[in-house]
């Protein structure tokens, strides 16, 4: 009850729920999971009928055609013995926010994607069991996973989740408006500054001094900020990015930090950049009418911009924040997790069985040509048909390329942070904060960092 007291108490200050506690009694270790709780293929062989897997996801558009497809092929293939049901749940926030309550309610998902910066929550949770814990009851080899992408969703040298729709963060380029105006999309920026200059040269305005085209324009998102970092081989959060043990506070009103947010608001103040607001459906609107000329985005949206731009896109290497800058790109993206408490046996085998087809070298190629997503097996890319694409479709060879030269380090792993989305927004607010003026860049990430201390103490205090 004291933990529950504790927990209760980190609601409230964080915004969290009871997880870390409720289930305490059925999971164990520091992951949050019960590594024997992985069933072995004979609960499958042992149960009656057909064994439901219910599976929230926050897939839309495109990418929720291609994953009903492919679960459409693994029913198909099991039928009655396994199917799952994918049910849309929301965006990634909303879907974390209804599986606290079910978790709460006792009526978790057998199966549950979950985004990157959910992953410390999801193990502090403690109601999954660790994709690890099932490979090793199989002598599954996880070696074909790409290695940044195990990396990312690795604690202790374990897999906790297995991931799925991997992304990296892309500059897209409006190919005809560089041509326009003179310059050679196939020689893009590759650091701050170049892009900051690309951005004035590539800005337009009409005869009444209106702009018309900006040269630069992303949504105000943290997670670019989190990238940029990662660029420049610095930290998010302490403890190695709470890569060696759990994070106590974040260090992103760095010296590097306040440079990005601060050449953000420049561009945005001297009318070089749109601000198009947090809402990134608004950010993707204006690059894809053209009134944006270059954009930073996830590789998880490349397949929907090439159907819908009526201009060449282009697509180039996620900036470096100065020539000197030594580090590579976060994976993005959102990973599987399969529910241990309250799930017979059967379910967490079925469940498991439809990761592992998803994550197939077969079934990521698809994914890949189909969505953009990165696949996280390496086997996909050999895949005729995913050569075919690539072959077909440049654009999608720059991420590529750009995750085999990205060496995994804590830096490049990303932040573990119970209260990262919280985090997120803190950046967000302090990046508004600057291009309005009312503060530097310096003082909003700084008064960021000191006013989200309390949900961090609260969060750790609560999980213990």
């Amino acid at each position: 009850m004291k933990k529950s007291a504790r927990a209760l108490a980190a609601l409230l200050v964080a915004g969290l729920s009871l997880t870390a506690c409720s289930s305490g009694d059925s999971t164990s270790g520091s992951g949050g999971s019960n590594d024997a709780a992985a069933p072995g293929a004979q609960a499958l062989d042992q149960a009656s009928g057909v064994t439901t897997v219910e599976f929230w996801h926050s897939m839309t558009g495109k990418n929720a055609d291609v994953l009903n497809g492919l679960v459409g092929q693994f029913n198909a293939a099991h039928q009655g013995k396994i199917e799952v049901k994918a049910e849309f749940q929301g965006k990634y926030d909303e879907l974390v926010a209804k599986y606290k309550a079910s978790v709460q309610q006792k009526g978790t998902p057998a199966l549950v994607q979950v985004y990157d910066i959910g992953t410390r929550f999801m193990i502090d949770s403690r109601q999954t069991i660790p994709a690890q814990a099932f490979a090793d009851k199989d002598g599954y080899s996880l070696a074909d996973l790409d290695p940044n992408i195990r990396n990312y969703y690795s604690v202790g040298g374990k897999l906790a989740s297995m991931p799925f729709n991997s992304s990296m963060p892309l500059l897209y380029l409006n190919a005809d408006a560089f041509k326009e105006a003179g310059l050679d999309a196939a020689k893009p920026p590759t650091n701050l500054a170049e892009l900051g200059d690309l951005a004035q040269k590539l800005t337009k305005k009409d005869a009444n001094g209106q702009t018309v085209r900006y040269g630069f324009g992303a949504a105000i998102y943290g997670w670019f900020v989190e990238q940029l970092l990662a660029e420049s081989g610095t930290m998010y959060c302490d403890q190695d990015n709470g890569r060696g043990n759990k994070a106590g506070k974040v260090v992103f009103d760095s010296a590097q930090g306040a440079q990005i947010v601060q050449w953000w608001a420049d561009l945005v103040r001297n009318g070089y950049a749109a601000n198009t607001g947090r809402v990134t459906d608004d950010a993707q609107a204006a690059f894809k009418s053209g009134t944006v000329a270059m954009h930073l985005e996830s590789t998880g949206v490349l397949r929907g911009y090439t159907e819908a731009a009526k201009f060449t896109v282009g697509t180039a290497p996620f900036p470096k924040v100065d020539a000197n800058s030594q580090g590579g790109p976060v994976i993005g993206g959102a990973s599987l997790w399969i529910s241990g408490p309250g799930h017979s046996d059967a379910e967490k085998r079925a469940a498991w069985e439809f990761e592992k087809f998803l994550t197939s070298a077969e079934q990521q190629a698809a994914w890949h040509t189909g969505t953009g997503y990165f696949p996280v097996n390496t086997k996909s890319l050999d895949d005729p048909k995913d050569k075919e694409w690539v072959a077909k479709y440049p654009q999608f060879q720059t991420a590529i390329d750009q995750l085999k030269a990205t060496k995994p380090t804590p830096a490049t792993a990303g932040c573990l942070l119970g209260v990262m989305p919280q985090a997120r927004k803190a950046v967000e607010t302090a990046i508004e904060q600057t291009i309005k003026g009312s503060k530097s860049a310096q003082q909003a990430l700084a008064d960021a960092a000191k006013e989200l201390q309390p949900a961090i103490d609260g969060y750790n205090s609560s999980v213990g």
